[in-house]
């Protein structure tokens, strides 16, 4: 239902790859800045990581996240192996955020997580029992519609997204969620919005932090052909507002509008900057704004 097919790859890359790409990216985001961050301290000479003195140019970087457009825990595609490395590149930052499918979830997820924390220095050991959870997995509900999920081939169940969820929590490992808005096979925008806030509430009983809410889009040819059928239609960009402002309302975790394409979804072209300004604000504030006013859609029903 996306387009991140697009960077994968059918093989295994070898060790060092992904601590090298991390190391890189850090490196290129210091330098286009031209400031500098502390991401994390160590003696390794051979770590590549930047250590300049130049903060007070930018805030400072508190969290990271590393996808992987598939499994951060899937062996196959990080290498176990290149956990100690990737821990130290990345153990500077207050929260380390990767994604994994339900399946994926068990011990390598607690390994990781005991690499990160052993890499902290002293005082934030010291502090630990007061510390936020250092390590952040975010993971695919898409819907809480069970036969909706089960039609999406995702090979799980609400079930198995619990046990992964708990399992998480018993770790203290947090949990990001996401959630498809209009997934295939729901077909108008009254039931669409209903299903976004059951899954939004669903993710928040299974203990998330945070949700992060897509609007369906086209991408890969599969929903082109469901749409043939009847099958699909992209959401409303009034559903996806509706259904951030139920779940800011709840004041149970951060909800988050993916941006990305906004405009795709959006039937008016008067009022669509408005609107994609005021749902960035809510991103960023996690407040309910005023909506936008348009003569030419009153209604607000684009």
């Amino acid at each position: 239902m996306c387009d991140l097919w697009k960077n994968t790859l059918s093989e295994t890359v070898p060790v060092g790859a992904i601590p090298a790409q991390i190391a890189f990216a850090l490196a290129e985001l210091s330098t286009q800045r031209e400031a500098g961050f502390q991401s994390a301290a160590s003696d390794d000479a051979h770590s590549k990581r930047p250590c300049l003195d130049s903060q007070a140019r930018m805030p400072a970087l508190r969290q990271i996240k590393l996808y992987n457009s598939g499994s951060f825990f899937d062996p196959r595609a990080i290498l176990a192996e290149d956990y100690p490395a990737i821990a130290e590149r990345v153990s500077g930052f207050e929260r380390v955020i990767v994604e994994c499918h339900p399946a994926l979830v068990g011990e390598r997820c607690f390994r990781f997580r005991e690499l990160l924390e052993n890499r902290d220095d002293k005082s934030r050991r010291n502090q630990r029992e007061k510390a936020p959870a250092k390590l952040e997995v975010a993971m695919g509900l898409e819907t809480a519609h069970p036969e909706v999920l089960e039609k999406l081939n995702k090979r799980m169940t609400l079930d198995g997204f619990r046990r992964a969820a708990e399992f998480l929590r018993k770790n203290d490992i947090a949990l990001r969620v996401f959630v498809l808005v209009k997934p295939p096979f729901i077909l108008d925008e009254p039931e669409a919005l209903h299903w976004a806030k059951r899954s939004i509430d669903f993710a928040f009983d299974c203990g998330a932090t945070a949700v992060s809410l897509i609007p369906t889009r086209f991408g890969n040819g599969a929903l082109e052909a469901l749409a043939k059928h009847g099958e699909f239609a992209p959401p409303k960009l009034a559903t996806l507002e509706a259904a951030v402002e139920y779940g800011i309302g709840l004041k149970r975790g951060r909800v988050f509008s993916d941006l990305w394409d906004l405009e795709k979804f959006s039937d008016c072209v008067e009022c669509f900057e408005q609107r994609h300004a005021r749902l960035r604000e809510m991103n960023l504030r996690q407040v309910i704004l005023p909506p936008a006013v348009c003569a030419k859609c009153r209604s607000r029903t684009a």
